[in-house]
C-alpha cells in the first residue's frame, strides 16, 4: 500500500488494495498576495527547480498547475518562457496542504 506525504498531490487519492483510486483534486487557493512572475530561461521546463527555489521542496512543482489550471495544462511543456503565472506564498501552502 503506498502512502504519500502531505505534500504530494496524492495525499487525498484513495489506496485501493496496492492502487490508486481517482484522483482527488488539491485545490491551492487565489489569494491577494501571490507573487506573478513571467517565466525565465532558468526554469523553462522545470517547474521542479521553481519549486525547490521558492519552498526549498522540489516535490511541490504541482502547485503551479492547480494554482494557474488555464495556463499550466502540459506539465511541463507548457512551463516556457514567457509564460505568466502566479505562485502562491509558502504560508498559503502549508495551510492548504496543512504541512
Amino acid at each position: 500500500m503506498a502512502v504519500y506525504g502531505s505534500t504530494s498531490s496524492y495525499f487525498t487519492t484513495p489506496v485501493t488494495q496496492s492502487y490508486l483510486d481517482v484522483w482527488q483534486n488539491r485545490p491551492i487557493p487565489k489569494t491577494s498576495d501571490d507573487t506573478y512572475i513571467v517565466i525565465n530561461e532558468t526554469y523553462q521546463y522545470r517547474p521542479d527547480l521553481l519549486a525547490f527555489d521558492l519552498y526549498q521542496d522540489a516535490g511541490l512543482w504541482w502547485v503551479f498547475y492547480q494554482r494557474n489550471p488555464n495556463t499550466l495544462v502540459a506539465p511541463p511543456w507548457d512551463f516556457k518562457v514567457g509564460t505568466r503565472i502566479y505562485l502562491p506564498r509558502l504560508d498559503t501552502l502549508r495551510s492548504a496542504l496543512g504541512f
